[in-house]
């Protein structure tokens, strides 16, 4: 989602779900503000209100994100995972196909488009670790226009952007895209910094997660810190094999 701030000829600014932009920006552009963090669950929605953990076996669930599939097959390997494409509208009717059980798809997009009631499951961050950046907005600015980020200053939630800052080092320092089962998540808590991380192949068999602690003014180095422990572990291998090159 993209929201342009501005007149047709000033274009100030751009409004952007951060989970999609990218980890390295031109050196002319800044992300000056991060709103407060919107809902980062992912939730499922399935026929007949059925769990995941009771789903029947062999079950097809979609989703449009290698993320959330690796981390359901590392749960239960029996499952299908089937694909989606389209807008959020076009997910949730796939689930009226006789081949699909279930769906998965993030609150914060299910929020927006009202239909929170159709939730059967919410699933928990211990269970499935968000995508990096999910659930907030970056507002994106010329970096030389200082003076309407300060106008806008007043938005910027300073939880929501060190935690951020992190999950976005960790992805930076990983290379990650689209393309690889990557998900980090951090929270500021007690005046410390938590950030959650995983990295797992696309099957979800090798899955590498950890979690480090540090000071949200070092939310960036506490971002590369984890990076660099997950490849130590042996996640740098499950990289190089879907990246087709070395680190």
């Amino acid at each position: 989602m993209t929201i342009k701030i501005g007149t047709r000829a000033s274009k100030l600014a751009l409004a952007q779900a951060m989970k999609d932009v990218p980890a390295e920006l031109p050196d002319t552009l800044c992300i000056g503000i991060i709103p407060e963090r919107e809902d980062p669950h992912d939730v499922m929605l399935s026929k007949d209100n059925i769990s995941l953990k009771d789903l029947p076996v062999g079950s097809c669930i979609g989703t449009s994100s290698l993320r959330r599939s690796a981390q359901i097959l590392h749960y239960r390997s029996d499952l299908k995972i089937i694909p989606l494409r389209g807008n959020l509208d076009t997910r949730i009717r796939k689930l009226e196909s006789a081949d699909i059980q279930a769906i998965v798809v993030a609150a914060a997009g299910l929020k927006r488009i009202g239909f929170t009631d159709k939730v059967t499951q919410p699933l928990s961050l211990d269970f499935m670790v968000p995508a990096v950046g999910q659930g907030t907005l970056g507002l994106e600015f010329r970096l030389d226009d200082q003076e309407t980020i300060n106008m806008l200053k007043f938005l910027d939630h300073y939880a929501t952007r060190v935690a951020v800052e992190a999950e976005r080092s960790f992805l930076m320092e990983l290379q990650g895209g689209c393309q690889v089962p990557i998900a980090g998540f951090a929270r500021l808590k007690d005046n410390s910094l938590l950030l959650d991380g995983l990295v797992a192949d696309l099957d979800g068999g090798a899955y590498f997660r950890d979690t480090v602690i540090g000071k949200p003014e070092k939310a960036k180095e506490l971002g590369a810190a984890l990076a660099h422990m997950l490849l130590d572990a042996g996640a740098g291998k499950i990289l190089e094999k879907i990246y087709g090159r070395s680190l």
